[in-house]
């Protein structure tokens, strides 16, 4: 009972000395917060971004988001640490296993420092207003997040490793970023070819075989799984949205913004350079006859090089800023990433208006794509880089989401109505959007196909129980057309036209620290 006691009484002091070390550092030199999110997510996809065949049934599941957080701001440095879990309840098929697969991720780790401050006093000499470089592995979120952001609504996330210059001055803002991607550290390496994506350990050639992948070899595979001339690339898990075929190997960009009152306008220009590649086949003996893995190897010098730049608008309109304009414009340009030459454009607008406890927003998204006559060594479809395509162009995700987007792109007139209460605690969404083809395509027997894609409602409903705990449902329904079937590359007359999702989410977001 005595020693008990005492163990007891070590562990009180251990926890107060902690608690007192913490209070310390925060008033002394700087400030600790510590939190954490688990965001669990039920879902019923019944054709959720793609056309449902007519032979399958609805899919449900449960995913979860588990963060950790840890973040550090002193006068001279901002550190944040961000390790993740996502996971799908039961993938693991087992409940004693250890060996449920690499889902435990950093998300972010990157430390941000000031190099100058005019606003602390601390700081001898402060030559601009803000200045201040962040390096490490980050989000990167601008203006409205549609070509660059942290896609927060899937379970991953989206980050880069990355470095950026930040400067204010004058109300002026300036980013210049960087990142360079590589697969390995290892002595002896020859160049800096990057395989740039995760790949399967194993994978079928040609005759059926299973066998290991070799190395720096992106696969092929047919529909029937088997590896193939004219299939396409097989990956360990998507690289990232519009259905990238590869990550990119670096890029470079400059932001600039400036406000004017209370309109804000800013300009990005935006480079980013892939792995060139040739296709190539490796032999395998291990079957009854000769069999190949056909697939593409990025061993070639240089690199493509892409280019986006353009403009964001966003300005009040009246006294009483009850109206609300947004409005871009990109231009994207030089190589994609298979070589082709590239010369593509996006524009948007809309318009909103607040009255009471309502916002009502109309407006329109344009992205260009190609058209019948679009010659096979040239590439107009826009493609809008690493943002969250998921806030903009439907929520059950047929467009720039996983599943790509259409060959002849896109034209999307969307209308919406957001409802918030007076404590704020529930807001209510409805949207409407129309999809169609941004340019002329053909059918498989060269006809023209109607431009209208089809139609989607989303209804989604949000409510703050506490201060760290939100449920939401969301409820979305799809009236596609035959014209669907091509933007999505399906089999004509094989699919089901009505789709809907469903999904309940809880979100808890604890800060462990608060009192």
């Amino acid at each position: 009972m005595y020693k008990k006691l005492i163990t007891h009484k070590s562990k009180v002091k251990v926890v107060s000395g902690m608690s007192l070390l913490l209070t310390i550092s925060s008033t002394t030199l700087g400030q600790v917060a510590i939190d954490g999110q688990l965001r669990g997510r039920g879902e019923v996809r019944n054709g959720t971004g793609t056309l449902r065949p007519v032979t399958y049934d609805a899919a449900a599941f449960i995913s979860q988001r588990t963060r950790l957080n840890f973040n550090y701001k002193w006068t001279r440095l901002n550190f944040r640490a961000s390790i993740q879990d996502v996971r799908v309840w039961g993938q693991d098929a087992s409940t004693i296993s250890m060996a449920d697969g690499n889902r435990l991720t950093v998300h972010e780790a990157w430390a941000d420092v000031i190099l100058s401050n005019k606003k602390d006093s601390t700081f001898k000499s402060s030559p601009f207003e803000f200045l201040s470089t962040k390096l490490g592995r980050q989000e990167i979120v601008y203006d409205d997040a549609r070509l660059l952001g942290n896609l927060d609504w899937l379970q991953q996330g989206r980050r880069h490793d990355a470095v950026i210059l930040k400067l204010v001055q004058k109300g002026w803002q300036i980013d210049l970023g960087a990142a360079f991607n590589q697969n390995t550290d290892a002595f002896n390496y020859n160049g800096t070819y990057y395989t740039p994506a995760n790949i399967n350990a194993t994978v079928k050639d040609s005759k059926g075989n299973l066998v290991n992948t070799p190395t720096g070899l992106i696969p092929l595979v047919n529909a029937s799984g088997l590896s193939s001339k004219n299939g396409s690339p097989a990956f360990n898990g998507p690289i990232s949205t519009n259905a990238a075929t590869q990550n990119y190997k670096s890029f470079e960009y400059l932001y600039v913004a400036k406000g004017f009152n209370k309109l804000k306008l800013s300009g990005l220009f935006f480079m980013d350079q892939f792995a060139k590649y040739r296709l190539d086949s490796v032999a395998n003996s291990a079957g009854s006859d000769a069999a190949y893995v056909y697939g593409r190897r990025f061993n070639q010098k240089g690199t493509n090089n892409r280019f986006t730049t353009g403009l964001f608008l966003t300005a009040p309109i009246g006294s009483k800023t009850q109206w609300m304009l947004n409005a871009s414009a990109y231009y994207q340009g030089g190589k994609d990433r298979d070589g082709l030459d590239l010369s593509a454009y996006m524009a948007t607008f809309s318009i909103g208006y607040n009255r009471a406890l309502f916002n009502y927003s109309i407006g329109l998204d344009y992205l260009s794509g190609n058209d019948a006559s679009t010659p096979t060594t040239e590439n107009r479809r826009f493609d809008p880089l690493y943002g969250t395509p998921h806030k903009f162009w439907g929520l059950m995700d047929y467009f720039y989401a996983g599943t790509g987007a259409p060959v002849g792109g896109l034209s999307n007139p969307f209308a919406k109505i957001k409802y918030s209460s007076k404590n704020k605690r529930f807001v209510s969404n409805l949207d409407y959007h129309y999809f169609a083809f941004a340019n002329d395509r053909l059918d498989a027997a060269g006809n023209p196909l109607k431009a209208y894609l089809g139609s989607e409602i989303d209804f989604i409903n949000s409510y703050t129980l506490n201060k760290i705990t939100a449920v939401e449902l969301g409820l979305a329904y799809l009236a596609a057309t035959r014209s669907m079937e091509y933007a999505k590359g399906v089999t004509p007359n094989s699919t089901k036209l009505n789709n809907t999702w469903a999904y309940l989410q809880i979100n808890i977001k604890p800060d462990f620290l608060s009192k």
